[in-house]
């Protein structure tokens, strides 16, 4: 199992336990990755950092003084 965090800039859009697709984006020197429709963004990640999965499992929401912050489950 792996975990990654992603940033939502509006409450409510997601919820715990839902399964959601992920698209992954190239950079000239990493990747990020889109949470469902645009509703979350990950931060960038390296080359050997790759997520492997399509979906993933939200398993925990907070927020914060700087946004909401959505962790994912994914199996890989």
């Amino acid at each position: 199992m792996r975990q990654m965090e992603f940033k939502m800039e509006r409450q409510n859009l997601v919820e715990i336990g839902q399964v959601l697709p992920v698209v992954e984006s190239k950079l000239p020197n990493s990747y990020y990755y889109t949470l469902g429709r645009a509703y979350a963004m990950s931060g960038n990640y390296t080359t050997l950092e790759r997520l492997k999965s399509t979906e993933g499992k939200v398993v925990d929401i907070k927020e914060t003084p700087k946004g909401f912050f959505v962790t994912v489950e994914f199996d890989e």
